[in-house]
């Protein structure tokens, strides 16, 4: 049985790819190719990983074949490739879908002015193209504050509060903002409701209509980041779907490059923004903006 001896450690940046590799006995690889050499390489990590194996085990790996994963045991990397996505604005098309009379609300922000004299206001971007509203409402019941006129339309959310659901949703009027959306050849979409944190309903009333109707990115605001405050909700579950889909291409394409083994028997892991490691099936988006820096900190 062969030994699964190799431990791989990569940095994927955007202009090099540095492959550290253990390879068992005590013996290190160190490895720095360009992050983008079409004419040589489709991959630079997965280049990496296939000449240190040819280099060190003497045994022949063909370029144009999947790489033969055997002997390894663990493949860990951080990348820059959302990063660099984020920066250059080459995202995936987005919408975002919110709570009615808060169209604006991710334009607006929350007002922070860190040169409060400064005359000249740049107003953040927004990653979105369009914004659906959805004629849908909760309020957060607060003793003496508000009464409902239903009792019934009570409901105690995830969080243990009771909420009044003034406005249910309507799947009809959903389906027919999803529909133009879809008519605008947009397929990613992000869904921030108001209070969706304590009661994510709505918004996975919103995500099943969306898959009926094929779009292939729907991010959730109660799901990416369930807090509070609807600003800094929103604007990072529009991070989420603007950029999970192309760290998920990315994540296709280096997976393509080797046995079925990768799969079954390696241990494939993701650097996410906070310096810990994750798993490719839950490396989004809005946790790997800073998945090569972090890796370079820690260094």
């Amino acid at each position: 049985m062969v030994e699964r001896s190799f431990k791989f450690s990569i940095d994927r940046g955007g202009t090099f790819t540095d492959v550290f590799c253990e390879c068992g006995n005590g013996k290190l690889r160190i490895m720095k190719l360009l992050s983008e050499d079409p004419s040589n390489y489709r991959d630079a990590p997965t280049e990496g990983i296939r000449r240190i194996l040819e280099e060190v085990t003497g045994i022949d790996h063909p370029k144009n074949s999947p790489v033969d994963t055997s002997r390894i045991q663990y493949i860990r990397m951080g990348t820059t490739v959302a990063t660099n996505a984020l920066l250059e604005r080459k995202g995936e098309r987005t919408a975002l879908i919110t709570t009615k009379g808060f169209e604006d609300l991710q334009y607006i922000g929350n007002q922070s002015r860190p040169k409060i004299f400064d005359l000249n206001i740049r107003r953040p971007e927004v990653l979105f193209e369009c914004v659906e509203e959805v004629d849908e409402r909760v309020v957060l019941l607060k003793e003496g504050e508000y009464i409902c006129d239903n009792p019934d339309d009570v409901v105690i959310g995830v969080s243990q509060e009771a909420l009044y659901v003034e406005k249910a949703i309507d799947e009809d009027e959903v389906r027919s903002k999803l529909e133009n959306i879809k008519a605008r050849g947009i397929s990613c979409i992000a869904v921030a409701m108001m209070h969706s944190y304590t009661y994510p309903a709505h918004e996975r009333c919103v995500e099943r209509l969306a898959r009926e109707l094929g779009f292939t990115q729907i991010s959730l605001s109660s799901t990416i980041m369930p807090m509070v405050r609807l600003v800094p909700r929103g604007c990072t579950t529009c991070v989420d779907a603007y950029l999970t889909p192309v760290l998920k291409r990315y994540l296709s394409s280096f997976c393509s490059g080797f046995d079925a083994g990768l799969a079954q028997d390696v241990s494939v892991c993701f650097m996410q923004s906070d310096g810990g490691l994750t798993s490719m099936d839950t490396f989004l988006g809005n946790r790997s903006i800073l998945s090569g820096p972090a890796g370079r900190e820690l260094h």
